[in-house]
């Protein structure tokens, strides 16, 4: 799993702490520090855990890189990885940086709290019903704006899928990834969540099967709804097997809270996400069930696919300082 859980000595205290990083996926370094820092909380929030207490951000500089680029870009990173601590609630009190080939971005999320703020993850039962919190596809919609730019490629591309299509999706996938899951992580509670992870790394598939492994009934995940930003399913089915969304091999940055819920709490979480109260400003869907089995996850043969519209996966998400209304996906 993600995240170290271990016992403080005064009072029955737990220490929670996630560390991740990750590389520049997008071509905006403020959104590339939002994202960032909303990946690392993404680990806390899985497991129910709404506050934190403080951030480490751990930052390589490309030693590739110019002085001038470096001047230019790294305080934007550094920036946005602010913004969306203070957005959660905490701050970054210190940073780690260095030199390497690559631009490294990441952090360390910590907090300190007791047994009833945490949600012990490995509580899953058949009939229990899964559900995610951010559409699928996010680096099919990275990628495939990259091609843009790439004649050989795009050529095949337009043939599914326009440039505003494309846009739409790029901006709807850069402001769902830097989107905090504190929202689900705070309903995970009230409506008695089993067992969640986040999804980031890889793709749906894997992370389901890594939660699957962990829990203590002998249980199986299967998943048969794929939330997926628009047209980008049927990107994805032009390239092949290149990306491998519909097998759920396709890897997702900082996406959404994979949830194992009560079957009754189900719709309840998901009508309860989407009010007006918390302005997520999109839902959260119903993706499978808990069936008994072996501690392991399953695509159904035909996943069923939602689109997801980009405006709607984009929204309540800050835009980088300077930007104009024409460089992010409107609600």
């Amino acid at each position: 799993m993600d995240t170290g859980l271990i016992p403080f000595r005064p009072g029955g205290l737990f220490v929670v702490r996630s560390t991740d990083y990750i590389y520049p996926l997008v071509d905006d370094p403020y959104m590339m520090g939002r994202i960032a820092c909303a990946n690392v909380l993404s680990h806390l929030y899985s497991m129910g855990v709404t506050e934190c207490d403080h951030m480490l951000m751990l930052l390589g500089f490309s030693d590739r890189m110019t002085d001038e680029e470096t001047d230019r870009v790294m305080p934007l990173v550094i920036q946005g990885f602010k913004d969306t601590s203070e957005e959660a609630g905490t701050s970054v009190t210190k940073g780690q940086m260095g030199l390497s080939p690559w631009v490294v971005i990441g952090g360390v999320a910590t907090t300190v709290c007791l047994p009833s703020e945490y949600i012990v993850l490995d509580n899953a039962v058949p009939g229990d019903v899964l559900v995610l919190t951010k559409p699928l596809g996010t680096q099919v919609a990275v990628a495939v704006h990259q091609w843009l730019d790439i004649p050989e490629k795009w050529n095949k591309m337009k043939l599914v899928v326009t440039q505003e299509d494309v846009e739409l999706a790029y901006h709807g996938a850069v402001k769902s990834m830097a989107q905090l899951n504190r929202t689900a992580a705070g309903l995970m509670h009230t409506l008695g969540a089993h067992a969640a992870i986040p999804v980031t790394g890889s793709g749906i598939l894997d992370r389901a099967q890594t939660l699957a492994q962990q829990m203590r009934s002998e249980v199986s995940f299967v998943l048969y709804n794929f939330p997926v930003l628009g047209k980008m399913a049927a990107v994805s089915e032009a390239c092949g097997n290149t990306f491998g969304l519909m097998q759920g091999t396709c890897p997702e940055t900082s996406g959404g809270l994979l949830i194992c819920l009560p079957r009754k709490k189900a719709a309840r979480f998901c009508a309860e996400f989407k009010s007006p109260k918390y302005g997520v400003g999109h839902g959260a869907w119903i993706i499978g069930m808990v069936e008994e089995g072996n501690r392991t996850a399953r695509i159904v043969e035909e996943p069923r696919i939602i689109e997801v519209s980009p405006q709607v996966a984009a929204q309540n998400v800050l835009p980088a300082p300077g930007a104009t209304s024409s460089s992010s996906a409107e609600s």
